[in-house]
């Protein structure tokens, strides 16, 4: 998982500025041929067009796709191995890939960081995130057993109490958003779908 709607200043910062900037097509996909920004005809803002085919790219939000893995009441975290916010702790989530849906995306990501085997549940949250250009959705799953077999990107998986989830070590604002509605909404006995905007 690379999305970058993380807490912190700094380098983190920094990142989130890079991943942000517009106008990054320089080069048409197509022929390779120079871009220029302007607004193409009944347009209402500036698009990359190819300088020599005409061929109009567009810059869209990504899509990032995971689950709140629950087994015998507790919740499944990922400890990130890779940048941004390496040794922070994190659901299993990743951007969508072509050719899949959201649920099969999510699923994908948690079997590929945590090995968990898990039935997927209904989406919990919708969480804008448009200083980074994301869009992240999180399902509910329940793990079929407790077994747990990470990949490379994570260095460790583990199952937490609400009592013992490392707040102060979460590694993104959706995360942390998301776990909140997830122990508020079974305090209350029921859950529900859960839409914001992460500044």
């Amino acid at each position: 998982m690379h999305p970058a709607a993380h807490r912190g200043v700094g380098p983190a910062a920094t990142l989130r500025a890079a991943m942000i900037t517009p106008r990054s097509i320089r080069h048409c996909r197509v022929c390779g041929a120079p871009t220029d920004y302007r607004a193409p005809p009944e347009d209402n803002r500036e698009r990359a067009i190819c300088s020599a085919c005409g061929t109009i790219h567009y810059e869209n939000p990504l899509n990032v796709v995971g689950t709140v893995p629950v087994f015998e009441g507790k919740v499944l975290l990922c400890l990130r191995n890779i940048e941004p916010r390496k040794g922070f702790w994190t659901l299993p989530a990743g951007f969508m890939e072509l050719g899949e849906t959201t649920a099969q995306g999510a699923g994908r990501e948690t079997l590929e960081e945590a090995g968990a085997d898990i039935e997927l549940g209904p989406l919990f949250t919708v969480l804008n995130v448009p200083h980074v250009g994301q869009v992240h959705l999180y399902y509910l799953a329940q793990m079929r057993s407790a077994a747990l077999d990470p990949g490379p990107e994570t260095i460790e998986a583990r199952l937490f109490d609400e009592s013992e989830v490392p707040w102060g070590e979460l590694a993104f604002k959706t995360v942390h958003a998301t776990l909140e509605h997830f122990f508020a909404d079974r305090r209350r006995g029921q859950f529900g779908v859960h839409c914001a905007d992460i500044a």
